[in-house]
């Protein structure tokens, strides 16, 4: 295919010459390595980490897509390098001025416009609510709440004020969860005294921008939209969500002394001031990296939904 504007959008093309793109690439691996050094001496060691597992665990874009630097939607590669791309499913071949080239196809897109359109929707619910900084991290011990050794998620790192102390802080405190996938680990006795019932139906409804959670799941839609959005983005939010469980499990009821984690003691006056204090910090993080991914989305929906209606879908 030879092109004058991208086949996707029927606009004028955004081409990439092959020292550009590469020195991009490279850049964003050179970028990731560091990021995943310490995750992959620990799994070649068998060395678990409570802090750090979760990015690689809950979240299950593995290292190596992590790695693997995308454009994103509406940028054509051009050169003999994009030979790595070729056989990759969601990008077609083109050619400009003479070039061999390739670029993430329509179909592809297409095939993710729900995704696309669920994700937009959700972000722009969340970012048009007030922050809510009142939860003070507790959906942690509302996971481990009236339970033993056995029921304790994290059971290779002790609590740090045992099962009465962590118990008793969650009865002196009010659960104000509004994230629905920390609020489905709460255990049974927990679950009635969040101050609100959440469901998965419900979860449009509830998000909200200060939430920890919400920011670290940034990083999620991103590789879920991948190679829709580009990498540069999708690192970004890795980055967040990496700091974003740091201060979740620093206010957790775990001692994660050993790992170098000092405790946010949220069952004190001071402790909550200090967790409300970095989490505003974080949420202002989140707020511009959840419009830029916000923006994306709606570009990429109007792109696809007009491209629909002008093809015949």
């Amino acid at each position: 295919m030879t092109i004058d504007t991208h086949p996707s959008t029927g606009t004028a093309a955004a081409v990439r010459s092959e020292p550009d793109w590469t020195a991009r690439r490279d850049r964003h691996r050179a970028a990731a390595d560091e990021l995943l050094a310490g995750h992959l001496r620990r799994r070649a060691a068998r060395q678990a980490h409570p802090v750090h597992d979760f990015l690689f665990t809950y979240y299950n874009h593995r290292p190596n897509q992590l790695r693997r630097w995308h454009p994103g939607f509406g940028v054509v590669l051009l050169g003999d390098a994009t030979r790595e791309y070729r056989d990759h499913p969601a990008y077609e071949r083109v050619v400009v001025d003479g070039q061999p080239g390739v670029t993430v196809s329509r179909r592809a897109a297409l095939d993710r416009l729900g995704t696309v359109e669920f994700v937009r929707d959700l972000l722009a619910a969340t970012a048009s609510r007030p922050p809510q900084l009142g939860c003070f991290g507790l959906h942690e011990w509302a996971m481990v709440y009236r339970t033993d050794d056995s029921g304790v998620r994290h059971n290779a790192v002790p609590l740090r004020l045992g099962h009465d102390g962590t118990d008793a802080v969650v009865e002196s405190l009010q659960l104000r969860c509004t994230h629905y996938d920390a609020f489905r680990f709460f255990t049974p006795d927990a679950a009635p005294r969040n101050a609100e019932t959440l469901t998965r139906r419900t979860q449009i409804d509830r998000e909200q921008p200060g939430c920890l959670h919400a920011g670290m799941d940034l990083y999620k839609w991103c590789y879920k939209l991948s190679p829709l959005i580009e990498s540069d983005l999708l690192l970004d939010c890795f980055r967040h969500a990496r700091a974003a469980r740091e201060l979740d499990m620093r206010a957790s009821p775990y001692d994660l002394s050993e790992y170098g984690y000092s405790p946010i003691t949220i069952e004190t006056a001071a402790g909550r001031a200090q967790y409300v204090r970095e989490q505003s910090a974080l949420t202002t993080r989140a707020a511009a990296l959840r419009q830029e991914l916000l923006n994306r989305c709606t570009a990429l929906a109007a792109c696809l939904t007009d491209t629909q209606i002008t093809t015949g879908g």
